[in-house]
């Protein structure tokens, strides 16, 4: 009886063990689900807040610079095709920097210099191509803005999926843009669920002069309620504002 119940869990073995991969189309679906508008709200990430760690390769002088901070983003799901997205991200390395935007105006804060670099959301989406700055508001749609395939690996070490997003519409910012999508949002597929998965764990771009950033998420948590005062950005007094035009390096 024993022989016969080891060889019962040994024939078990290979569909828990050896479970085959996802196709393309249901990684793509576990990353944009979360943020479509045709989403049910309870199944949708309306925000999230979380750690990131930088890592930046200049190609010009063969130099690689790391950062690290905290991120928080909201998603306004209005009537149109892609949400408003709100975002701040604060740096604590190299050294203390904020970028934040309340979906109509940027502000990049330098406070070691005294100054912020204002500049209106309509200015930073110009160049008509997709944009690392608000690369999450095409989420919800990736197939509008990249022609999706596999990455290099197709899997990362921990299993994880490796997309490759290159831009139908040319970009000065972006050459090329590889994701990391999490294995257990792609495991959860669509399931009826009110604790969706943030599924986005790296982001990987590449832009024309061969320059690499790479952003990792960690910690992170959907939906707590961030409020709208968040990405406000209140100019300390003494602080210098620049406009882009008199600004040529934002």
């Amino acid at each position: 009886m024993i022989r016969n119940l080891l060889l019962a869990l040994l024939l078990l073995l290979p569909l828990t063990c050896w479970a085959e991969p996802a196709d393309l189309a249901a990684v793509i679906n576990s990353l944009e689900t979360p943020f479509s508008r045709q989403t049910p709200v309870s199944q949708r990430i309306s925000d999230f807040q979380g750690e990131f760690f930088q890592q930046s390769h200049i190609a010009s002088i063969s130099r690689v610079q790391h950062g690290e901070g905290r991120v928080r983003f909201k998603f306004l799901f209005q009537q149109q095709l892609t949400p408003t997205v709100m975002f701040r991200w604060e740096y604590s390395q190299p050294e203390i920097q904020e970028i934040i935007s309340d979906g109509q105006t940027l502000w990049f804060y330098l406070p070691d210099n005294s100054q912020v670099i204002q500049s209106d959301m309509s200015e930073v989406n110009k160049d008509g191509g997709p944009n690392p700055v608000t690369f999450l508001s095409s989420l919800g749609d990736l197939g509008r803005e990249f022609s999706v395939t596999w990455g290099e690996p197709r899997l990362d070490e921990r299993g994880n999926y490796r997309l490759r997003l290159t831009p139908r519409v040319a970009s000065n910012l972006v050459k090329v843009m590889e994701v990391v999508v999490a294995k257990d949002a792609v495991e959860k597929g669509q399931q009826t669920s009110e604790n969706p998965i943030f599924p986005l764990l790296q982001t990987d771009v590449t832009d024309q002069q061969g320059n690499r950033t790479t952003i990792e998420f960690v910690n992170v948590k959907v939906n707590p309620g961030l409020p709208a005062s968040d990405f406000k950005f209140t100019i300390p007094p003494g602080v210098e504002v620049v406009k882009p035009t008199e600004q040529q390096t934002f």
